[in-house]
C-alpha cells in the first residue's frame, strides 16, 4: 500500500462520519431515537456524537494518532445506540415490520466499520497490513 493512499475502509467510515456528522449538525432529531432517555438530553448527545464523528472524519483523513482508536470506539458507542434502538422499536406496536428489520440491520454493518477504523493507518502508527474482517 502508498504512503500516501489512504485504505478503501478508511475512506469509507471517513466519509460516513462526515455525511453523519453534517446530518447529526442539521437534523439532530433523525438520531434522538438512538439515545435512551436516562442518558438525559438527547439533543446534547446527538450534537456531541455528531462533533465527534466529524472530528474523527478529519483525523483519519489527515491520518492523526489519535483517530483510528477514536473513531472505534465512537462506533462501539454507536453501535450500543443501534441496539438500544433496535429493541426499543421491537417492543413497539407502531413501528413497522420493515423499520424495526432495518434498525436491526444496522447492527451488525458496525463490526466492519470498526474493524476498518481500527485498522486505519496514522503519523508514526503502521499497519502491516490492510485487510477486511
Amino acid at each position: 500500500m502508498s504512503q500516501d493512499k489512504l485504505p478503501i475502509g478508511t475512506k469509507i467510515v471517513a466519509g460516513s462520519f462526515l455525511t453523519s456528522g453534517v446530518v447529526h449538525m442539521v437534523k439532530p432529531d433523525v438520531f434522538e431515537p438512538l439515545v435512551p432517555p436516562q442518558l438525559g438530553s438527547r439533543r446534547t448527545w446527538v450534537y456531541a456524537s455528531g462533533g465527534a464523528e466529524l472530528a474523527c472524519a478529519a483525523g483519519l483523513l489527515t491520518r492523526q494518532r489519535w483517530a483510528p482508536a477514536a473513531t472505534a470506539g465512537t462506533l462501539a458507542a454507536v453501535w450500543v445506540g443501534n441496539v438500544y434502538m433496535a429493541t426499543a422499536w421491537q417492543r413497539s406496536a407502531k413501528i413497522s415490520r420493515a423499520r424495526k428489520a432495518l434498525a436491526w440491520a444496522r447492527v451488525p454493518l458496525q463490526l466492519p466499520l470498526i474493524w476498518w477504523a481500527w485498522q486505519s493507518p496514522a503519523n508514526g502508527r503502521q499497519i502491516s497490513r490492510q485487510t477486511s474482517p
